[in-house]
């Protein structure tokens, strides 16, 4: 997401590519592959499809979106008010150089600080590859990894905080199909550099993958990555704009067991209409991730996606009230991370009828998904036991 108006195919194009993938679904389980366990993981890392902390615990972020790269005074003042609005989680807009004025290693040391004083996992990315291909000015992904390993001082030892996002919305409808090749490579780099963190990827076409370019080939990308800890991450606006799509989409991951978070969504967009209740809905029922856009400053006629106005904790817009006090929003679904001390997303009732283990994976030495807690069996989230 930018903060002014996006170019974007026109709504029956784009509708018209929705239809075929989502005919494909069925085929998802074949097109994928099962995806593997972690290997040497660090951290916050993926485990059978499943995003988990370094204690296993399954961790479902519930959080908000926050534009520092153009709002860097609003930081301080907004992680804590997010965190007072009951987010488990915030994805932080950083900038390159490229297209917005270059967030430094030392600033970026600070807002990682300031996440884990609010305690808040803080997903962070680098938002100048935003719709490459299209937007002439865009940086390349190979770009946004030459930021990374320059700013590397300020996230090495804080894979138990930080999600790194290696480049918004990294395609636009143009070239997209270089999405997978450019993806690959980028994770590959970012291993090579030593990075030990959990890697997230935007999918291209805006960040909306209406091609479904990131869901057919998001095995091949997972199985790319020799730590197997990369994180997918869809941008819901208007390409989902009926509960059948979002469904469609979601599922074909978790069927696959290949991990997905949506990490950008609204109630409304200029190239649609989300169905935010359906994203909302869906992702709880499914135990995935979700990120609103964003908390305050957007601009450009999409002021509407504002959370609150202003930077005013104390006046949530219609879409921050949805997205805060609604059905299955934030206040009623966020568990904090257990590395601060919450209880993570541990705790509840498997499909199976047994309860969850609250210490995760850390109760089941064999690995096969049963655990043994307050003197009775337990369930692994996520693990070979969890149907």
């Amino acid at each position: 997401m930018t903060l002014s108006v996006r170019t974007s195919l026109p709504k029956i194009m784009r509708r018209a590519a929705v239809a075929f993938t989502a005919g494909m679904i069925g085929l998802a389980g074949s097109v994928f592959g099962l995806s593997g366990t972690a290997h040497a993981a660090t951290g916050i890392h993926v485990s059978n499809g499943r995003i988990l902390e370094s204690n296993g615990n399954d961790f479902v972020m519930r959080g908000i979106n926050h534009a520092h790269a153009w709002y860097p005074g609003q930081t301080s003042s907004s992680l804590a008010a997010i965190k007072a609005k009951g987010a488990n989680t915030v994805r932080v807009v950083l900038a390159t150089g490229h297209k917005w004025t270059r967030t430094p290693a030392s600033e970026v040391s600070g807002i990682v600080s300031q996440c884990k004083a609010n305690r808040l996992i803080c997903v962070l990315e680098a938002h100048d590859t935003t719709g490459y291909g299209e937007d002439s000015g865009a940086a390349t992904l190979s770009q946004a990894v030459d930021y990374w390993t320059g700013i590397k001082s300020a996230l090495v030892g804080q894979e138990n905080y930080v999600v790194i996002n290696i480049g918004n919305e990294p395609y636009g409808n143009t070239n997209y199909t270089q999405w997978t090749s450019a993806t690959q490579q980028a994770i590959s780099r970012m291993r090579g550099a030593g990075f030990q963190h959990a890697l997230m990827v935007d999918a291209p076409n805006w960040g909306q993958d209406w091609s479904g370019t990131m869901r057919s080939n998001a095995s091949a990308v997972f199985n790319s990555d020799p730590a197997r800890n990369t994180i997918f991450s869809i941008h819901m606006y208007g390409v989902y704009d009926t509960a059948a799509e979002v469904q469609s989409y979601l599922n074909a991951f978790v069927n696959a067991r290949l991990p997905i978070v949506v990490g950008e969504f609204g109630n409304n967009h200029s190239d649609g209409n989300p169905d935010e209740d359906a994203i909302m809905a869906t992702a709880q029922s499914l135990r995935l991730g979700y990120l609103g856009w964003s908390w305050s400053g957007n601009g450009g006629g999409v002021e509407y996606l504002d959370v609150v106005s202003n930077f005013n904790a104390g006046q949530l817009t219609t879409w921050g009230q949805r997205l805060v006090n609604g059905a299955n929003g934030i206040a009623a679904t966020s568990r904090e991370a257990s590395v601060f001390g919450g209880t993570g997303s541990g705790g509840g009732t498997a499909p199976n009828g047994y309860p969850y283990c609250q210490n995760g994976s850390a109760t089941d030495p064999d690995g096969d998904g049963w655990g043994w807690e307050n003197s009775r069996s337990c369930v692994v989230r996520g693990g070979p036991a969890d149907r």
